[in-house]
């Protein structure tokens, strides 16, 4: 089921020869652009028009009201109630040790630099709505902002006509559980333009959208190219592509686990990539046959065999573990899972992941819901140089300078000399005319 590189014969960088899916966000912020152009210039009558193009409802109030939001979570099956709950325990107590302190370092006396991190003002945060609904989407995003200190947060997902026009019930009601209360039923590109633009949400204008600072959170691709089309406007977290999975595993890792996990990421979406590198033929053989027999048995078995049979996905046989590792490497996936002896060790040797699972008690569906780690991760190699979600996200290091004069005195000289060598003879003489009369 899933296509061979063989890579045993040496590799210089395999970065090419990896398989990956081919996603044009350039050409996708073209196709979007007039839309979000027309949401800044029209507001409200835009954005319905867009919804009721492409997600085919037309709520004539965007805003969700507080009592429907109350109202999900007290029609929320127990079961669900109770998982989301402890999923928010976890992923909160995670999120609270990553809050930075201020700092203040004593350059010289009388001179000093303080680091304050400031939280960004208000943020907006996507949570998709397509082929699955994500109710802990809203978790991931939520939980580091309220760490950071976000003073405003706003929630927008697409409608949904199965709900009369409003985001998914259980989506709502994981708004209510983290005490959300400003959410729009808005969707895809035209959602983004709302929140980085503001806009009105109802006919008379009587409610409004205010701008946001930063917009974060997953979404499809006409999402990603509107957060890149309006990056600068506003911030944003990432560029958001399919989901993904690699697994690093040598012949001491189960098949029936590492197909599950394959079949675990491919189940998103038909563009998913699920990739496994190891130097087991064995191994490869045994989990072609797991894949084999559990992918018929799946709930979404044609989106599954869509992803596992294209060209995003595949197995890549390696010499060994440390040719294995070069590759995991050069991939920089979205999820990466080691399962192989001395799991930890091997993890800890990664340098290019969004999140790494280690051994085989930790698949990436623990992460998605109840590890405490944050599932907004980068994809496409992204982890090369960016990281996921996460408290560091909504936070601004603001340096407060502080010299008394007679710390500014005693620099005073290196400044002129800089300034001078730069051409740009004012710099200096904004410290020299704190001291006139002094020498040159």
């Amino acid at each position: 089921m899933l296509n061979r590189i063989d890579l045993r014969g040496g590799f210089r960088d395999p970065r090419h020869l990896l398989p990956r899916a081919q996603l044009d966000v350039s050409v996708a912020v073209e196709r979007i652009r007039p839309l979000v152009e027309a949401v800044r210039a029209h507001g409200y009558p835009a954005i319905r028009e867009a919804s009721e193009r492409f997600d085919g409802v037309s709520p004539e109030h965007l805003r969700v009201p507080a009592e429907t939001i109350r109202a999900a979570e007290g029609s929320l099956d127990p079961q669900v109630r109770a998982a989301l709950l402890e999923s928010i325990t976890r992923a909160r107590r995670v999120h609270a040790d990553q809050r930075r302190t201020d700092h203040t370092t004593q350059v010289v006396p009388g001179g000093t630099v303080t680091e304050r991190w400031v939280p960004v003002d208000r943020v907006g945060l996507y949570v998709p709505g397509g082929l699955a609904m994500y109710p802990s989407t809203v978790v991931m995003n939520v939980v580091p902002a309220q760490a950071a200190g976000v003073r405003s947060l706003v929630v927008v997902s697409p409608p949904q006509k199965e709900n009369g026009g409003l985001p998914d019930q259980r989506v709502l009601a994981a708004c209510a559980l983290l005490g959300v209360d400003e959410v729009y039923a808005v969707g895809g590109a035209q959602a983004v333009a709302m929140l980085a633009y503001g806009a009105d949400v109802d006919p008379d204008g009587a409610q409004r959208c205010e701008p946001v600072d930063m917009i974060t959170g997953p979404g499809n691709i006409w999402v990603t190219a509107a957060k890149r089309l309006l990056r600068g406007v506003v911030g944003i977290d990432a560029e958001a592509g399919p989901t993904e999975i690699a697994i690093l595993a040598d012949d001491t890792a189960d098949p029936v686990h590492v197909a599950a996990d394959l079949i675990s990421q491919a189940e998103h979406d038909p563009l998913a990539a699920s990739v496994l590198v190891t130097p087991s033929v064995a191994l490869a053989d045994a989990v072609d046959v797991e894949l084999a027999r559990q992918v018929p048995a799946a709930k979404h078995a044609e989106r599954i065999g869509t992803a596992l049979g294209g060209e995003q996905s595949g197995v890549v046989l390696v010499a060994d573990l440390e040719a294995g590792l070069r590759v995991v490497d050069a991939y920089a996936a979205e999820h990466l899972e080691i399962q192989t002896v001395d799991a930890r060790e091997w993890a800890l040797r990664v340098r290019n992941a969004g999140a790494i699972f280690v051994g085989a008690w930790s698949p990436v569906s623990l992460g998605d819901y109840c590890a405490g780690s944050n599932h907004v991760l980068p994809t496409g190699g992204c982890a090369r140089h960016s990281s996921g979600l996460s408290v560091q996200s909504f936070l601004r290091g603001i340096h407060l300078v502080e010299y008394s004069q007679e710390a500014l005195r005693e620099v005073a000289p290196h400044v002129v000399t800089l300034a001078g060598v730069e051409d740009l003879p004012a710099h200096g003489q904004a410290v020299s005319a704190r001291f006139p009369g002094a020498g040159s």
